[in-house]
Formats: structure tokens, sequence, C-alpha cells
């Protein structure tokens, strides 16, 4: 797989050696270390001393790979907002791939030993501003596993080419493959669905939703019962995986259409999902996860580091056309779309 593009050797080199300095990391510090508050960046998102520790890698990794089959935009938190070009004074206008990454996605989840986090790595041909999400043609998404896991995973797609994963045994290295498989069932009951609702602002109207498209996809609940689970997993990585898996049949992060009636509210706009916590979504589409924007069709947002994306998963064709039209009815009735 390493020849199917010639910047994805690199990448998975630059994945492991994250991986190996976040569970050093990790391993030597407690997480009130970890979660200390390094920086509020000019776009919103905080810096936690936890996501400091893949930084300096980002550029001793790439800049090689980019001298020998760059130039690249590497676009990244931490980095001008246009990102910057490897190798280093290389002219702009030559640049041929942009390469998108975020070093942690779930960074909460892993700096309490919570959850476990991922390394996100998104290629595509470079288009100038108007290269998007819908442009990439490589993902590669890593586990950086939590202190008392034994082993840990990754996965990396080349777009039309297949999933590849491997499970590493953390003690000795070794690596076996794994395989993809999305659920098959046709119904969301006993099973994992949710529309994501992580942080305070609009929850209220998150849950809502929620609770009247699973009844229009499933009915009522029966009294007494679960008709279905949800699992908030603060990782978009790490949803799309758990979609790609079989563990959830339908995801959805809607967080920026808020804005409005969060404004009508005289409340801030919440934080959302942005292009780099969805880079990989190659891997979940050739896995067979259907991914789409909340009304159908493609995700329509720049390959940058300040844009909001809200995008819908489902495990199946089945589910899709299950779920789908009711959820745009919903959207459209609540004047989000």
């Amino acid at each position: 797989m390493s020849d199917d593009h010639p910047l994805l050797s690199a990448v998975l080199d630059l994945h492991q050696r994250i991986r190996a300095a976040v569970i050093e990391a990790c391993a030597r510090s407690e997480a009130a270390t970890l979660s200390e508050v390094a920086a509020e960046d000019a776009d919103g998102d905080t810096i936690y001393a936890i996501d400091r520790i893949a930084e300096h890698v980002l550029i001793d990794a790439l800049e090689p790979a980019a001298a020998a089959h760059g130039p690249i935009r590497l676009v990244a938190e931490g980095l001008p907002s246009n990102g910057i070009v490897l190798p280093q004074g290389s002219d702009p206008a030559a640049v041929r791939w942009r390469v998108i990454v975020d070093p942690i996605d779930g960074t909460r989840g892993l700096m309490y030993q919570k959850r476990p986090a991922w390394v996100i790595t998104g290629i595509a041909p470079e288009l100038g501003p108007a290269t998007g999400i819908e442009d990439l043609v490589v993902s590669v998404m890593t586990e950086l596993p939590l202190r008392k896991q034994g082993a840990a995973d990754r996965w990396w797609a080349v777009r039309g080419g297949g999933v590849q994963g491997r499970r590493c045994l953390l003690a000795t290295g070794v690596e076996t493959v794994i395989q993809a498989q999305p659920s098959r069932c046709a119904d969301l009951r006993h099973g994992f669905a949710q529309i994501s609702r992580f942080f305070p602002g609009g929850r209220d109207l998150l849950a809502a939703l929620d609770d009247e498209l699973m009844t229009c996809v499933e009915g009522p609940p029966p009294a007494g019962r679960a008709l279905c689970f949800e699992d908030q997993y603060l990782s978009t990585a790490g949803q799309l995986v758990e979609l790609m898996t079989g563990h959830d049949r339908f995801c959805a992060d809607l967080r920026p259409l808020l804005r409005r009636p969060l404004a009508e509210r005289g409340q801030p706009a919440p934080m959302c999902c942005h292009p780099y916590d969805i880079a990989g979504l190659v891997i979940a589409r050739e896995a067979g996860v259907i991914v789409t924007a909340p009304g159908g069709g493609p995700i329509d947002a720049p390959l940058d580091c300040v844009a909001d994306v809200a995008w819908c998963g489902y495990a199946n064709a089945v589910l899709h056309r299950r779920i789908a039209p009711h959820l745009d009815r919903l959207l459209r009735e609540r004047g989000w779309r």
C-alpha cells in the first residue's frame, strides 16, 4: 500500500512517531499536567499541554517526503491559517499536494485517560483555495491508546483501493491485519445510534432532535426498555472507526446548524467539527460507510483549519434510506437547513 501514493509511507511513519511520543508522555505525566491549557488559538480552539507533544514531529517527518514528491502545503493547528509550504522556501505556486493533519483528535478523552484519541491525516491534490474535503484521496488514522491498553489500531486508505488495517501489540510491536466491517443491520434496534452533543450550549436542541428522529425511524420506545443506545465519543475519527467496525449504526454531527437557533437565544455559536477532524473520510467510505452532508450529497467545506463541518454517517445503504429522509424533514421543519 505504501506505493499507492507517494506520500503515504511518510505519513504512516509520522503517525508511528506521534503515537510513540504520546504513549511516552502519557506514561510519565498525570492528567493534571496533560490537561493544562497551553493556548487559546485565534480560531477559538483550546490547545492543551498534551497537544504540544506531537507538533514538533510534523515538519521533521514530512519535509524529506515533500522534497522528494512535493512541494506540499501542510495544514494543521498551530500553523498559519493557510498552512506552510514544504520544503521550506519552496515556491507556493509549485505545490502538488495538500496534507492536513490533526495530531491528536480526542484530546480531552485521552488526557483524562477515558478514551483513546487518534492521529488523522488527509491528502488531497492542491487546488488552491478551492481545495475541499471531497478532494481527499488518502486518509490515515492511528489510535493513541490509553495507558492500560495492550494494543492499538491504525487504518489507511487510498481512494478506490480499499481499506488497510493493522493492530499493534504495544509490548512487542508485532502487527496483525484487521478488517473493517460496518454493521449490516437494517434497523437501529438494540444498536448504537446518536447525534453528537458534546458541550454545553444547544444540547437540548440536539437531544430533542435525536429523540424525535429515533421515534420517526423506529417508533416510540417500549415502556421500561431501551430501544437503542448512544455513545458520545468525543473524537470524529473515533466516531468514523465505530461506524466502520460495526459498533455504531448511525452518527451525525450537526453542531454547525445550531448557529442560527443559538443566536436567536442570544447564545454564541458552538464549537464545531473542523476539516482536519474528518480527514479520515476516505477510510470510512472505502470501508462502505455512507458519509454525507446533513441534506445528503457531498460535504462542501474547504480543506483548512477553520471551517465548520456538519456530517452524517450511516453504516449501510439500508440505514441511509431509512434515516436520511426523516432527518432531512426534521431539519427543514426546524429551519436548520
